[in-house]
């Protein structure tokens, strides 16, 4: 196909643009939050109205309830919103999966629920980290099926709702759904000037829950055990791993412990988050947290329970997605545009996918900034840039004038 054919799909986005961006303002003005499950329905229920009319068969689909320890150290249950799957099925052609979130960071009584603009920007809550990236999903996907290369790729979208949380329910479906295509598309957004993720490092989150024995401070001071105390001694071993292997991090994040200063506290509730760069470095890490833990445990006077684990392995660049940002490279320069790529501490579903043998390329979305925070923003103009670029990329990949990258990218299943 000819450069033309790309410039005339990049134009009719264009001319929606008034329309995309009021669609993402529609979208950041109901609270999704993880846990608000009635606004993630809500979410879920507009997104998969957006994309009427493109041929796919809509799949609502209940999730498991989410298994948690909650702040006091208690086991939960909860339900959360609903996944939404869209299938548009070429027989004989080849398929590429591409999916988005439907929740943030931002529970339903957090302050930050305006939507606003600002000159070039657009602020409010989940803007940028997703509703800007489902908007840019869903112009793209226009954009090819409105064009002559229309029924000449397959496609499915899948619309999650806790991926904010590391989508410890959806992660069964993301890597079922991995192994019937041939490269991944996700829409988190870019770094803010523009640049995608390349390389990412691997995630875990854990919950320690510490028991020692109640007492009264000062009449029987020596017949308590101090579960602070104790979390405090698990912390400041764990925090020490910093530095000790290049690309570790640990983030002690959250403690919840303790009462009137009169009692030796009995519970204590410590979460963190650790990244690595490699399954070698997760091995090492889980090492030393069995030694931190046994450094603690001492029942009957001390206990402690850990929970969690590494829900998002190390995402190594791989020739799949090398070809797949090769081939993003070549649809933005048609149009005179420039495309970089750079290794990130951060990581989503695009390890996930990763790790189940798909290559994929996970930063599609709208380019912002501020993301998790009351500061956060996309750039209004990356919305039509951005569903440009990836509609060019499945046009390309429809008429051959790109190829899907070869194999996959299986891991070692034996990684964590």
């Amino acid at each position: 196909m000819s450069d033309a054919i790309y410039t005339v799909l990049r134009d009719g986005i264009a001319r929606r643009r008034d329309e995309a961006l009021a669609m993402v303002e529609t979208l950041a003005a109901i609270n999704s939050g993880s846990t608000n499950t009635a606004g993630v329905q809500a979410v879920a229920e507009a997104a998969a109205a957006a994309f009427d009319g493109l041929g796919a068969e809509v799949v609502t689909e209940t999730l498991p309830p989410w298994e948690r320890v909650d702040d006091e150290g208690e086991h939960r249950s909860e339900t959360l919103g609903p996944l939404v799957r869209l299938v548009r099925e070429v027989p004989g052609a080849p398929s590429v999966l591409l999916t988005g979130h439907t929740d943030t960071v931002f529970p339903a009584d957090s302050p930050f629920q305006s939507v606003w603009r600002e000159g070039s920007r657009l602020r409010g809550p989940g803007v940028a980290d997703m509703k800007g990236g489902l908007v840019v999903m869903r112009e793209a996907l226009r954009a090819l099926e409105s064009g002559p290369a229309a029924g000449r790729i397959g496609w499915e979208v899948i619309l999650n709702p806790d991926e904010e949380i590391g989508s410890p329910v959806s992660a069964p479906v993301l890597a079922a759904a991995a192994a019937r295509h041939r490269a991944g598309l996700v829409f988190e957004p870019s770094l803010p000037d523009g640049t995608l993720a390349g390389a990412r490092r691997g995630s875990g989150n854990w919950t320690a829950v510490f028991a020692g024995r109640s007492a009264h401070a000062g009449r029987e001071h020596h017949l308590g055990r101090n579960a602070v105390a104790a979390a405090a001694r698990f912390i400041t071993a764990i925090d020490a791993l910093n530095g000790q292997r290049p690309g570790v991090t640990v983030n002690p994040a959250f403690v919840r412990g303790g009462g009137a200063s009169n009692v030796v506290p009995d519970r204590t509730v410590v979460r963190f988050n650790v990244r690595v760069t490699d399954d070698d470095d997760a091995a090492w890490v889980e090492r030393q947290l069995e030694q931190a833990v046994a450094s603690v445990h001492a029942p009957p006077d001390y206990t402690v329970a850990l929970h969690g684990g590494f829900s998002r392995p190390p995402k190594p660049m791989s020739a799949g997605q090398q070809t797949l940002l090769d081939a993003l490279r070549a649809c933005a320069e048609v149009t005179g545009g420039t495309l970089d790529w750079a290794p990130t501490g951060g990581c989503c579903d695009g390890n996930n996918l990763a790790a189940a043998g798909l290559p994929n390329v996970d930063t599609l979305g709208v380019v912002g900034g501020g993301i998790h925070s009351d500061s956060e923003y996309m750039e209004i103009d990356s919305l039509v840039e951005r569903a440009g670029l990836v509609g060019s990329l499945l046009v390309a990949l429809a008429t051959g004038d790109a190829a899907f990258p070869e194999g996959g990218d299986a891991r070692d299943p034996a990684g964590p």
